[in-house]
């Protein structure tokens, strides 16, 4: 069950999930993204943080993809509980 609250992925705690509402990107970057396979109703889990705390392991579509946090800010998803 969603919260119905959109946050940005990059906002997303280690160890939760939550499901792809938007991306406010524009251009390639939005391309990029989509491509990723971060579309609307995608199921999102952050896994870890580099040691430095950037960028920050995301498993989406059985793949983990690491995007950095000025990345994420533009996937905004709403955490499941």
């Amino acid at each position: 069950m969603s919260n119905n609250i959109k946050i940005p992925l990059s906002s997303l705690p280690i160890g939760r999930h939550g499901k792809v509402m938007t991306i406010t990107s524009e251009g390639p970057t939005r391309r990029r993204m989509l491509d990723l396979g971060f579309v609307r109703g995608t199921d999102v889990l952050a896994l870890r943080k580099s040691p430095l705390g950037d960028p920050t392991a995301y498993k989406i579509r059985g793949a983990v993809i690491a995007l950095r946090q000025e990345e994420a800010s533009y996937i905004y998803i709403s955490e499941l509980i």
